[in-house]
């Protein structure tokens, strides 16, 4: 994971790392600020890793994003 940006409240937006590319990945959390997502975000960043790579190589995507949730 390189980057993360803030979609609005509890949403994170993060890149991650697949040798020279990146994939769109969004976190969903129920965390009322952005500053409260993006902490649990950084907390929770292998885990959310192992799963992002998991979705994306089983091709489970909504817009060519990978959608995750609060563990």
């Amino acid at each position: 994971m390189r980057r993360a940006k803030s979609d609005g409240g509890g949403t994170i937006t993060f890149f991650l790392a697949l040798g020279a590319g990146r994939q769109t990945c969004r976190l969903a959390t129920t965390y009322q600020t952005q500053k409260q997502a993006f902490s649990y975000l950084q907390k929770h960043r292998t885990e959310f890793e192992r799963i992002a790579r998991t979705r994306l190589t089983s091709g489970e995507l909504e817009d060519g994003i990978v959608v995750l949730s609060m563990l």
